[in-house]
């Protein structure tokens, strides 16, 4: 299986790529299916209303990540990369005034998000915490085509069929004419030997499978845009964010007054500390107002990458478009390995894999940056992940705010240590990545499901009600 750089990072809205991107794609499978037409049905039966279904973290959570707009927005004929964030409420209102949906390609079909879209939060689905159901009956209410699919983080949807498979969704998932495959940590650093080339390197030679030089770089170059806008919108922005916690964002007030310590060029010990925060609050800030951002891997980690990147840019002009897509391909590649190996849904192993993994795939790239050898990029990447072990997601209200936005920021600061740290040795280290990745998959195996994306636990049930 190879997981493509693209495939961690996808270029969609906030709140959540689990909650939001996930069912709005979910939704376009199922229309996609009934548009195709080829699935068996009565003799000239006619699909004349649509249903959804959520169920487990979806249910539980699902408000506070707009899970409820996503999947009106999918039914309407949307998918996350062309959504304008700007129309959403406008879309969301429209379906319910008239109870209806007409996807381009459709007929209209009925649809009342107050009867026909269901937070089931008795009864989880098997496969994964995040399952759903999307239904399309006939005018007398006779079922005619059911479909059951699972979110499992970072905006990756499979079906039961794909999840029996162990298929991830990965949209090139043929391995066969791939110059350099790799499983594990392990390999990786292997097959650098024995080729002698960066991990960034062989991250490029196996999307060039797929793609060509040019599209290749076009593509990497947009997500290092999208991320770059995503910054620069963040700290343009103030006001109270949505969802009822009346939390104001900061982003900006600190931004302008980092910009005023340059300007009076004050002493300040910990500058690296607030650049790196402040630039990944921005993030998460868009992020938690529906904004547009990437999956680096998820939504709720979304600031991490990004902060680390603008961090590099800003203590080094120099850098540019190569250096992104050196950082972007060489995080890549170990966040491929983490998802294949253990997971990236908060909803099934806690923050660990989340902003646990968008630490370290930050660490890897920055490292790279600095002139790591792959042994030392290994190294960044396992010391990131190593110290969020165990951590909980436990969003406040369902909302990606407390403590996403905050932890973000440290999931930065985390990153650039460990690279620091990694570069300070030759890369020889005491616990492997790949021991690391299995301890974070058994820990998320073992935590209680409240601590999961389910906002029945920690944080979300120990803070007095606002």
């Amino acid at each position: 299986m190879f997981l493509s750089t693209f495939d961690l990072y996808k270029i969609g809205i906030g709140p959540s790529s689990s909650h939001t991107m996930g069912p709005m794609t979910a939704a376009a499978r199922f229309l996609a299916e009934l548009k195709d037409g080829s699935w068996p049905r009565p003799a000239g039966a006619v699909v004349s209303r649509l249903r959804a279904i959520l169920h487990g973290s979806l249910a539980f959570t699902g408000v506070g990540h707009a899970t409820d707009r996503a999947v009106v927005l999918g039914l309407a004929g949307f998918v996350p990369a062309n959504v304008d964030p700007d129309r959403v409420e406008t879309i969301v209102a429209e379906v319910s005034a008239k109870g209806e949906v007409q996807p381009e390609g459709h007929p209209a079909y009925q649809f009342e998000p107050s009867r026909d879209l269901v937070f089931d939060r008795q009864r989880a689905l098997p496969g994964h915490a995040n399952g759903m159901a999307f239904e399309a009956m006939d005018r007398n209410g006779l079922m005619l085509l059911r479909r059951v699919y699972y979110s499992i983080g970072g905006g990756f949807v499979v079906d039961e069929d794909e999840l029996q498979r162990q298929d991830t969704g990965s949209s090139a998932a043929d391995t066969s004419t791939l110059p350099h495959p790799f499983t594990s940590a392990a390999e990786l650093l292997l097959i650098s030997e024995r080729w002698g080339l960066s991990i960034a390197e062989m991250q490029r030679r196996n999307e060039l499978a797929f793609l060509s030089g040019p599209e290749l770089d076009a593509r990497l170059d947009a997500i290092a845009e999208a991320m770059s806008d995503c910054v620069r919108r963040g700290i343009r922005q103030e006001g109270i964010m949505p969802g009822g916690l009346k939390i104001r964002r900061r982003a900006k007030a600190i931004h302008d007054k980092l910009r005023e310590d340059e300007r009076l060029n004050r002493f300040q010990p910990l500058l690296a500390n607030d650049w790196l925060s402040v630039y990944a609050m921005a993030v998460n800030e868009e992020n938690a107002c529906g904004g547009r951002v990437v999956t680096a891997p998820t939504n709720g980690a979304a600031g991490v990458v990004p902060a680390v990147m603008a961090y590099f840019k800003h203590f080094h002009a120099e850098a540019g478009k190569a250096e992104m897509r050196t950082f972007l391909l060489t995080s890549a590649a170990i966040g491929g390995i983490i998802k294949r190996n253990a997971s990236i849904s908060g909803a099934e192993v806690g923050c660990q894999g989340e902003v646990g993994s968008a630490s370290a795939m930050a660490a890897a790239g920055l490292a790279a940056l600095m002139g790591a050898t792959p042994a030392q990029v290994e190294n960044a990447a396992e010391i990131a992940l190593e110290h969020h072990l165990g951590m909980t997601c436990d969003p406040v209200r369902g909302l990606v705010q407390v403590p996403c936005i905050e932890r973000n920021a440290f999931g930065a600061v985390k990153a650039v240590t460990a690279a620091s740290l990694a570069m300070k040795g030759e890369g020889l280290h005491f616990v492997p990545l790949d021991a690391c990745i299995e301890t974070m998959r058994q820990t998320g195996r073992d935590m209680d499901h409240r601590y999961k994306e389910t906002s029945l636990g920690g944080l979300a049930v120990n803070l007095p009600e606002c």
